[in-house]
């Protein structure tokens, strides 16, 4: 903070305090927040649907990737302490996407407290307009796929030693569902990539008519591409290609 000595008037000398905000707490240090823990989270989506498609390659080859995910750092790290960490991690970076986000929003709105009875209403894309219930949908998808997949307690087998069949009881025709739920969570999380992935790249710079298409375009085809690696694995089981 600082000192300053108020003017007026002029025969009393008044000291004001003044609050000087945190970097990371200005709008400027809250989109960079936004934008590492973003960042991270997509890489994330990434190498895990890569592991997921591994399922495609038969069981034993399956379980044996998800036997190592347990033991990488082994002997250095206790056996299964990488995942713990990088679920904190994720976690974390969750936690702060969020509250990045949720105070930008507040003071976007704070600082448009008037509305225009003659303005023109500005139409936001689907994904814009949806970033808030989107969010909630992942959190609990996030919640139940932890203790679905990861813990166990939640799915039909829940046998540690077996992860593929874990996968395959867990999308069996039976429990079409669990399917549709995790559709619905994925479109969700595509939609929200393609919004975010769309505006982290226009505050590039790149927002000239030409830059904008590309920016959608590489935006939609990250979205999609991410949104198929994950449902060709409950789809796979549902329609009985993995079994």
């Amino acid at each position: 903070m600082h000192w300053t000595t108020d003017q007026s008037p002029p025969s009393v000398g008044r000291v004001v305090i003044t609050k000087t905000r945190s970097p990371i707490r200005s709008n400027v240090g809250l989109k960079a927040v936004m934008a590492v823990t973003g960042i991270l989270l997509v890489l994330f989506l990434v190498v895990h649907m890569l592991g997921n498609l591994k399922i495609f390659t038969g069981e034993t080859s399956f379980d044996h990737y998800a036997h190592w995910l347990r033991d990488i750092g082994t002997p250095l790290l206790p056996h299964t302490w990488y995942l713990w960490i990088q679920r904190t991690v994720l976690t974390v970076a969750v936690v702060a996407h969020i509250v990045a986000a949720t105070v930008l929003a507040r003071r976007a709105r704070a600082a448009r407290p008037v509305k225009y009875a003659h303005r023109k209403k500005i139409q936001g894309s689907y994904a814009a307009r949806t970033m808030r219930w989107g969010g909630v949908i992942i959190l609990l998808f996030v919640i139940y796929h932890i203790l679905d997949l990861t813990t166990g307690h939640l799915n039909p087998q829940g046998d540690a030693s077996n992860p593929y069949g874990n996968v395959v009881a867990d999308f069996a025709p039976e429990r079409w569902y669990v399917t549709l739920f995790y559709t619905l969570a994925i479109v969700t999380v595509g939609f929200h990539l393609r919004h975010g992935i769309f505006s982290a790249l226009r505050s590039l710079g790149q927002q000239t008519p030409q830059g904008e298409r590309r920016n959608r375009a590489i935006a939609l085809v990250v979205a999609v591409g991410l949104c198929a690696g994950y449902l060709v694995v409950p789809f796979a089981v549902l329609t009985g290609l993995v079994s």
